[in-house]
């Protein structure tokens, strides 16, 4: 087991810094093209895409890979038994944003500029959801290199999309602008679904068995995807209501539209996705160990489990520390290279150590839901987004812009990393 963690790692290692390496180069011509107003509208809109890719995806994924690994059950089951269910909540969601993206983007996000944004989410749903439930389904077979290939096809093909024809869109108005590059995923999902289908083996065969729902491979699903969902859908709650909760306070005390888009567009357009650049090393050992503690706990084997917490943190700051260093000294030259900027410096000297947390916070999530232990995760993720959003109404109040939020932010980084850390500790000693 141990060999096969430290193989799964360097592929999804290797398939992640190619992968980075095109989401720069994405993000680099869409903020380019966009400007600093355009990518602030934009990221206004992702707490709401990754809200609804939460709620689609039901926490399928985790659990398939957790119950595949385990393989105690008919794995192609537990595949078709959770797609039907998956889809049918897409769809749902998909009726639901398009009669409800006026009030969302009027009423909520106080911008009609994302509102045809806001209806492109649906469509995007029900692929995601696909290729999501396709990769749990390799990674419990800890089969990396189908999600490795697919990943990096969908980056190919959203970067081709995206450089052929956005400009276009870009004349045309930044809410069309928004609207194509949400439509976009469609089409990149599309081809990492293919790409899925193709690592599937020769002789794979499907009976009427495996196509057929079942209720036992449902529950155990449910049992470990309902802590996991509810977990992410409340920090992605937390997420959504980042903006609103920053807007309506900010414009109420004296600050204007411009300002706050701006700078939100600043930290989450441009700080942000700085500082979590390494974050595809800890997402390449987070995937990584899932398969790994799964079946260790299961054995009992809680000396392997500890072996594994303590590489994936080892590692996981082996990459963060020189990063957050350079960072902190050389914060500009990053900043001008990526994204043709020199905003936002001040912010990532603030952040980039408290971001050495966010680093170690994923393995450490991924360790406690391999463990069956999402629940835990849940309640500390509870716990962290109340006391974002508490300091983020509070300190937005002493008008000091933007850094409301980010105080807000590193204080969460901070409380969740600590809990995931004791609580793991509890259950393994």
């Amino acid at each position: 087991m141990k060999n096969k963690f430290i193989k799964s790692t360097i592929i999804l290692l290797l398939g992640g810094v190619i992968t980075k390496l095109l989401g720069m180069v994405i993000r680099i011509t869409m903020t380019r093209n966009l400007g600093t107003i355009g990518i602030g509208t934009y990221m206004l809109i992702m707490p709401t895409f990754s809200l609804l890719i939460s709620i689609s995806q039901l926490g399928f994924p985790v659990a398939i890979s957790k119950l595949v690994a385990e393989d105690t059950k008919n794995n192609k089951n537990l595949v078709f038994s959770s797609l039907p269910i998956a889809l049918g909540v897409t769809f749902i969601l998909m009726f639901i944003l398009i009669i409800g993206s006026d009030f969302i983007s009027n009423n909520l996000l106080h911008n009609s500029e994302v509102k045809y944004g806001i209806m492109s989410i649906g469509f995007t749903l029900p692929f995601i959801s696909i290729s999501s439930i396709l990769r749990g389904y390799f990674f419990g077979k800890q089969k990396m290199l189908p999600h490795v290939i697919s990943n990096i096809t969908e980056d190919i093909v959203r970067l081709l999309i995206i450089i052929l024809a956005l400009p276009m869109f870009v004349t045309k108005g930044i809410k069309y602008a928004i609207a194509f590059l949400i439509l976009s995923n469609v089409i990149s999902e599309l081809s990492s679904i293919l790409i899925l289908f193709f690592f599937l083996p020769k002789n794979f065969n499907i009976s009427k068995k495996d196509i057929k729902i079942s209720k036992d491979n449902l529950s155990s699903i449910f049992s470990i995807s309902i802590p996991t969902t509810l977990s992410r859908i409340i920090g992605n709650i937390g997420y959504f209501f980042e903006p609103i909760i920053l807007t309506n306070i900010l414009l109420k005390i004296g600050y204007n539209s411009s300002f706050i888009t701006k700078e939100y567009g600043i930290l989450n357009g441009y700080v942000i996705p700085l500082l979590l650049l390494p974050s595809f090393f800890t997402s390449a050992i987070s995937q990584a160990l899932i398969p790994v503690i799964s079946k260790a706990y299961v054995n009992k084997n809680y000396k392997l489990v500890k072996k594994g917490v303590k590489q994936a943190i080892f590692f996981s700051l082996l990459v963060g520390i020189p990063i957050t260093i350079l960072f902190i000294l050389f914060p500009e030259p990053f900043l001008t290279l990526i994204y043709n900027t020199n905003e936002g410096i001040n912010y990532v000297k603030f952040l980039a150590p408290i971001f050495l947390l966010q680093y170690i916070q994923s393995p450490l999530a991924s360790t406690l839901q391999a463990m069956g232990k999402a629940k835990i995760s849940m309640y500390g993720t509870i716990s962290g987004i109340i006391i974002k959003l508490s300091i983020l109404t509070i300190f937005s109040l002493l008008k000091i812009g933007i850094w409301g939020l980010i105080f807000a932010l590193s204080t969460n980084i901070i409380f969740v990393t600590l809990y995931n850390y004791i609580s793991i500790k509890k259950q393994i000693d």
